[in-house]
């Protein structure tokens, strides 16, 4: 079989899985598990061998035209490089570890056949954006992903909570899709075709008119996918999704699509200097503010989505500084860290019966009841917060090795401006990750009070693929940095200059944060704050749905009675209130959109009640009068009729002799 051949197979396998489930659902629910988990298998077995056969040498590409539409064709084209084979084999492990994770997350829960089946188109979806050389078919997996992610999120429809979060998923991620689309038509217009070598061909012959305003309108539709400053918003509330979700959307699929896109067409992006400035201020913001964020958050899923947020800043970083190299390398050793970091936090959640890290915070001995999904949280922590040898090191270390070169004018792809802002930006945010990355494992592990809840051996199935996923998260990134090939040639290992420096800024946010610890818990007191209690000894466990209800109705009263042991709220002091309400940008959304829009809707609605439905009721009422008139007129006797005929005749004779007169 050719490799193209195998690369048409490895979206379609999950596709085919995805229909072949939504059809046996209900009929031969007994096939719904293994038709969500081994086709998904086969398509990681054919990525795996795709990539292997592609070696991170000469791209391959291949296309056939769809249809024939006129001046710019859209054709089902292939484009097999580096970076394609290798994000395509990410997509397709996650992607197994989160449909073998939710047979036993899930096992329980009535509407799995759906969700599974969903779970699958979502990764078709992410496949074709990966594979596809042509942009018309890469936005369908665009916004097939847009769709599947509203109906993921708001899988515990029951909830307002997720009914809330997976309107607004949608809403903020089309809101950038709308300039996203104009820019495509804008880009293919000036090239004359959706292919992207044809594109690039065009940006490399000055063939694009407006680079500065495509790229910016394409920059609207990745800030909105990849969860950027300020169409950020949506990503934390997502949490409201099932946990196994969560783990696919961040690690792998949906907001990886955005920097992936951009590693794709960054010729296009670095022809203008206006662009990637733009670009590396936004991802400076994103990545300081998301972090700050994350240290004040108390739903352990929500720390974890604000720091999704904080690693796409940096890749976001390494492209505004042209290397897309780093980008995708962090992309990778982030998606592996980031899966296992969820999937973990599902096990946690599960075992102690809420989201709260403050609740989590009063109970002892809960590494022990999870000893697999602590081992491997732990693990996945330190690649998160760059410590070496884990993954997180090396690839956070290309992008500031990228970040560096750049200002210093070792590279002109970008200004120098962009990258001292993005060098600047990394190295705090490294800092303030390790300080919540230290806080998360304390407060959910290190915990003093009541023993934990007891609810037995988790599934095997979700604790083997965390180890499955906690192995490339230790070992990816000593394994990348010989493997320039796949890289665009760039070398990816650390100079010594930003190593010391990143870890050492890292080691100091650690220590910190444990001392912060220390000094918070010396001063607590044993007085209930009125958190989210464990539930007692012997209960079942809560289900995530429950969980999150219990959490959200509880935030209240734990955000008005602070937790003293909670170390973030002593090293942000008063900033803490304004990173938890992640600084009020919902909050200014609502203000300056969300209000005037609803009092719009609310003059329109006055309008159309009071205005148009008066005169819609005026005439009906008119027509009704005059008819009751005529009714009554209709006597039956003739006498009457010839009475009123005369004296209308009389009444026109009249008439007509004065107007006669007055002639």
């Amino acid at each position: 079989m050719t490799t193209t051949t195998l690369a048409v197979l490895v979206p379609l396998l999950p596709f085919l899985g995805a229909a072949a489930g939504l059809l046996l659902g209900r009929t031969a629910p007994g096939f719904v598990r293994p038709l969500a988990v081994l086709p998904t298998l086969a398509a990681l077995a054919a990525a795996v061998v795709v990539a292997v056969r592609q070696g991170g040498q000469e791209a391959i590409d291949a296309a056939t035209q769809l249809t024939p539409t006129g001046s710019v064709p859209i054709e089902l084209a292939l484009h097999l490089d580096g970076f394609a084979v290798l994000t395509a084999v990410l997509v397709g492990l996650v992607a197994s570890c989160v449909q073998i994770y939710s047979t036993g997350y899930l096992r329980d829960d009535p509407r799995y056949p759906s969700y599974a089946a969903l779970v699958s188109l979502f990764t078709s979806a992410m496949l074709l954006v990966v594979y596809s050389g042509d942009l018309m078919v890469l936005l369908v997996g665009w916004e097939i992903m847009g769709i599947c992610s509203y109906f993921l999120v708001g899988h515990y429809w029951e909830t307002p909570e997720a009914r809330a979060a997976s309107l607004k998923a949608f809403l903020v991620t089309k809101l950038g899709d709308v300039p996203f689309l104009i820019g495509l038509f804008a880009l293919a217009a000036d090239a004359g075709t959706f292919r992207i070598t044809g594109i690039l061909g065009s940006v490399a012959a000055g063939a694009i008119d407006h680079p500065t305003l495509v790229a910016l309108l394409l920059l609207a539709g990745v800030a909105g996918k990849s969860a950027q400053f300020p169409l950020h918003t949506w990503l934390p509330d997502a949490m409201a999704g099932p946990t196994p979700v969560s783990a696919l959307i961040h690690a792998a699929t949906m907001v990886a699509a955005g920097v992936y896109f951009v590693a794709r067409l960054l010729p296009l992006f670095a022809a203008s200097a206006a662009a990637m400035t733009v670009l590396a201020v936004m991802a400076a913001v994103t990545m300081v503010g998301s972090a700050l964020a994350a240290l004040a958050q108390d739903d352990i899923k929500r720390v974890l989505a604000y720091s999704t947020i904080g690693q796409l800043g940096y890749m976001a970083g390494a492209l505004a500084v042209g290397d897309r190299g780093a980008a995708v390398f962090h992309l990778l050793s982030h998606g592996a860290f980031k899966a296992v970091l969820f999937l973990a936090a599902g096990v946690v959640i599960h075992a102690a019966g809420t989201n709260s890290l403050a609740a989590m915070s009063r109970m002892s001995g809960l590494a022990r009841r999870v000893p697999d999904a602590y081992w491997t949280m732990t693990i996945a922590l330190l690649a998160l917060a760059a410590i070496p040898p884990f993954a997180g090191f090396f690839s956070k270390e290309a992008v500031l090795v990228a970040a560096e070169h750049t200002a210093l004018g070792d590279r002109d792809i970008a200004p120098a401006g962009a990258g001292w802002t993005v060098l600047a930006a990394g190295l705090l945010t490294a800092l303030l990750t390790a300080a919540y990355a230290t806080r998360l494992w304390l407060l959910a592990f290190r915990g003093k009070g009541a023993e934990a809840p007891d609810h037995g051996k988790q599934p095997i199935a979700m604790n083997a693929v965390l180890w499955v996923l906690a192995l490339p998260s230790l070992t990816f990134g000593l394994t990348a940095v010989v493997l320039d090939d796949w890289f665009d040639g760039n070398p990816l290992t650390p100079t010594t200059n930003t190593a010391v420096l990143s870890t050492g800024v890292a080691l100091i946010g650690g220590l910190v944060t444990y001392a912060a610890w220390r000094h918070a818990a010396a001063r607590a007191t044993a007085v209930p704050m009125g958190a989210v209690a464990a539930h007692p000894e012997g209960e079942p466990a809560l289900s995530e749905a429950e969980a999150i209800a219990t959490h959200t109705a509880a935030y209240g009263s734990i955000a008005a009675a602070p937790d003293p042991a909670d170390p973030g709220r002593l090293l942000l002091g008063p900033l803490h209130r304004h990173a938890a309400a992640g600084f009020h940008v919902d909050a200014a959304y609502h203000a300056l959109f969300v209000r005037p829009v609803q009092a719009a809707a609310s003059l329109v609605r006055f309008l159309d009640r009071e205005v148009v439905d008066t005169y819609v009721r005026g005439a009906g009422l008119t027509t009704g009068l005059l008819g009751a008139a005529v009714r009554r007129a209709q006597t039956g006797n003739v006498q009457t009729y010839l009475s009123v005929l005369l004296a209308g005749s009389v009444a026109l004779a009249i008439a007509a002799v004065l107007v006669a007169a007055g002639a």
